[in-house]
């Protein structure tokens, strides 16, 4: 049977909408599992429905962090936030990471595993970690934007098979301290951190580039989501 696999909603503050961007559920459709978009709650019974019913959640991109939930006050160059997803993910993120089921986060969900597994964040990498490499490209988004090394016996490594690959690259904040158990699985030529895994846990991988966009001109990316289904299958 197909995984079901809860995608976490993107949220539009100037319309008051829910939405998502087809390269996340096609990514995951592609790789032969149901996708189902989460709405943005609080609910204990809600969350708690979600964390049993489920094979598997993403964590997708979108808005800054709060930084309160890493012990820092907003800088001017932070970017607009979110409350309706800081409160649900920092609620639900738990639930879904008890349960030992698969987790991918892409973009912001690499930093909120981090954030919630007590790690910091660069709020503006151009400002705070100033470097040559493009870690904000113009579009189109599918374009190789830089390089990263893979580490060996990761589950990124796992997933891919190569030890260095060329990755798309649209944030510009990024982690700075690893949050508790958390491990590298790839870096940027300048050291920033670009995926990160739970070593103890099924499959709990986050990637800071966007597989999502990537993922009709990319095997590599093709492969994440592939990866991530058949975890989520097991």
């Amino acid at each position: 049977m197909k995984p079901m696999i809860g995608l976490v909603s993107l949220y539009d503050e100037t319309k008051e909408s829910y939405w998502m961007l087809p390269g996340y559920a096609q990514g995951l459709e592609d790789a032969g599992a149901i996708p189902v978009v989460l709405p943005l709650t609080t609910d204990p019974e809600s969350l708690g429905r979600f964390a049993e019913t489920f094979d598997g959640f993403l964590f997708p991109g979108g808005h800054d962090v709060e930084p309160s939930l890493y012990g820092q006050e907003p800088s001017e160059q932070c970017g607009v936030l979110c409350p309706e997803r800081d409160n649900m993910e920092k609620a639900f993120f738990p639930l879904a990471l008890a349960t030992g089921k698969p987790l991918l986060g892409i973009c912001r969900g690499i930093q909120l595993f981090n954030v919630m597994l007590g790690g910091d964040l660069y709020q503006d990498i151009p400002t705070q970690c100033p470097s040559d490499v493009e870690h904000h490209e113009t579009p189109p988004y599918d374009k190789v934007a830089h390089q990263v090394q893979v580490e060996e016996g990761t589950p990124l490594f796992e997933a891919v098979g190569v030890r260095e690959m060329g990755v798309n690259s649209y944030h510009h904040q990024g982690i700075k301290t690893l949050g508790k158990g958390l491990k590298v699985a790839a870096k940027a030529p300048d050291g920033m951190v670009e995926a990160v895994y739970l070593p103890d846990h099924r499959f709990a991988l986050g990637v800071q580039w966007h597989p999502e966009f990537s993922r009709l001109s990319d095997e590599n990316s093709r492969k994440i989501f592939s990866a991530f289904v058949r975890a989520c299958q097991k």
